[in-house]
């Protein structure tokens, strides 16, 4: 029977029960900047990992310099699984590259993957959850996934802990916590989330040699 919980303080305390360390998908979006304000209130160890789309990109790196110096914890980093599926999916690749990829065989993983390849690699325990900065106010098909599937799932070993935040309360913690942003929301409004024009043009434009490197 799926578990309700009244708040996130709730989830969270019913979770960190269960374990002392906890994973975080950390996106560098202000919903995951709030999911790592409220984790460190519950658990001892707040293990968080950035997927990126195209590595080393200099200002998704400044970015990640800032949020390890202001949380004083490491950020682990890892390809997102979107990188395997685009280029699986010959997304923007030159004809000369089709047959290198075709060759390289490369699956895609999930999310989950992901969390369970960095929990073996930290030797973290088994039942280790993992977080991600969902709100249920973000969009009404967030809300109604939050009413049907709820807010932490068991077998998945994943939680929202944060679903019941409102914009309100994130300007609030990030006011009380002084932490900022980064500078994603100057040029897209939100995180680096694609290679389509939305993000490309602003990037060309600011950081011509993140723009090369997409390239």
């Amino acid at each position: 029977m799926q578990r309700k919980f009244d708040n996130s303080v709730e989830l969270c305390d019913y979770v960190a029960r269960m374990a002392d360390d906890v994973l975080l998908a950390f996106s560098l979006g202000k919903d995951a900047v709030g999911a790592w304000l409220q984790l460190r209130r519950h658990f001892k160890r707040i293990h968080p990992y950035f997927c990126w789309l195209v590595p080393d990109l200099s200002f998704e790196n400044q970015s990640i310099r800032y949020f390890e110096e202001f949380f004083q914890t490491p950020i682990t980093r890892v390809p997102h699984p979107a990188c395997y599926r685009m280029l699986n999916e010959r997304v923007f690749q030159a004809p000369e590259n089709w047959r290198k990829i075709e060759e390289a065989r490369l699956d895609t993983p999930s999310f989950d993957d992901v969390s369970q390849s960095i929990i073996a690699e930290k030797q973290l325990p088994p039942n280790t959850f993992t977080g991600s900065g969902v709100r249920s106010a973000d969009s009404i098909m967030r809300r109604t996934s939050t009413l049907v599937h709820g807010s932490l799932n068991p077998t998945r070993k994943t939680f929202m802990p944060i679903f019941d935040w409102t914009a309100d309360d994130l300007c609030r913690e990030f006011r009380e916590a002084k932490v900022r942003l980064p500078v994603d929301y100057e040029m897209f409004g939100r995180s680096f989330d694609g290679i389509d024009v939305r993000f490309l043009e602003p990037i060309k434009e600011r950081f011509p040699d993140d723009y090369a490197r997409i390239l």
